[in-house]
């Protein structure tokens, strides 16, 4: 048995099944990782896979019990490489962020100008989707830290920790009849087009529910994941937007207006997630308490290593 054995394995159920996609990710054969697959079978005396002919159909409950294990062994290989780069280049490495557009477009600039000045050795990358995607990808070792409003807490096997509260506003044309109303209700907002983010993503969630609480209806007339898209059919007369209030920049939005939303709609927060015993290297640290001040080292690296005894079932 070998890392290698593992990793092909791991990325087999990566890649729903088709060896031809794992061995295409690792520039590798598929009759390499299909002989190599068996030997690991051979060695551990069981079937790993469910086969039907030359096609993969499923995993074993045995098998499904050897992946939890093998993900966790490469991950513990991936920290022991991280525990040798902290000690011998400590300042330079790698750090991915997953992040939405509305995180990386408006809450992140300041800190990734500030980390890259701190830290112009680290290669810094940022990868972009809906919440479900990326907490997918830290969960797959393609990104190290998680940053989203909604989905994060939804995945046991990620540590999640609240960063900050936001709450969402209304924007308008100028002079848009809305605008002399001298007090903002969800019914004076569900008599106008609205366009506003699609479910997944900002919040959206909070918009819905608080006009179900009201036994309103809203006029949605057009989604999108990016705020954006949303001010700028907002500017073309379409509708009026709901959008993340640190969205709306005034010297740059001169187009439009913005109309602060109040208690009407809950607040949401933003967290961060990591997995779990994941080893960070101390310039992660350094990024997330830069994102989120109160998030110290010490409190990060005490919710990682949470025991398994302690999470939820």
């Amino acid at each position: 048995m070998n890392l290698q054995q593992l990793r092909y394995l791991n990325e087999i159920a990566r890649h729903d099944l088709k060896i031809s996609d794992a061995a295409e990710a690792l520039y590798t054969s598929q009759p390499g990782i299909s002989k190599q697959i068996k030997l690991l079978e051979e060695e551990l005396g069981i079937e790993i896979l469910v086969r039907n002919g030359k096609r993969i159909t499923g995993i074993t409950e045995p098998g499904k019990a050897i992946l939890d294990i093998a993900r966790r062994m490469l991950r513990d290989a991936e920290n022991l490489k991280q525990v040798g780069q902290e000690f011998s280049s400590q300042d330079s490495g790698s750090l991915t962020i997953a992040t939405t557009h509305t995180q990386a477009r408006y809450a992140l600039p300041v800190i990734v100008k500030q980390f890259i000045k701190r830290y112009p050795k680290v290669k810094l990358g940022l990868h972009q989707g809906s919440p479900m995607q990326i907490a997918q990808q830290v969960l797959n070792g393609e990104a190290d830290i998680a940053i989203a409003t909604e989905s994060l807490a939804m995945y046991h096997e990620l540590a999640t920790l609240p960063c900050y509260e936001w709450h969402h506003c209304v924007i308008t044309p100028p002079k848009h009849p809305l605008l002399a109303e001298k007090k903002l209700t969800l019914e004076k907002i569900a008599q106008y087009p609205i366009i506003t983010y699609d479910f997944a993503f900002s919040g959206r969630g909070k918009i819905n529910a608080a006009f179900e609480a009201r036994k309103l209806t809203p006029n949605i007339v057009l989604t999108a994941i990016d705020a954006d898209v949303i001010k700028t059919y907002v500017e073309l007369g379409l509708g009026i937007g709901i959008l993340a209030q640190m969205a709306f920049i005034p010297e740059r939005d001169k187009y439009l207006r913005m109309m602060d939303t109040g208690n009407l709609f809950q607040p949401s927060i933003t967290r961060i997630a990591i997995r779990r015993n994941e080893y960070l290297r101390g310039y992660a640290y350094h990024f997330i308490e830069l994102f989120a001040p109160h998030l110290t080292r010490q409190v990060v690296a005490d919710a990682l290593h949470v025991q398994n005894s302690q999470l939820p079932a």
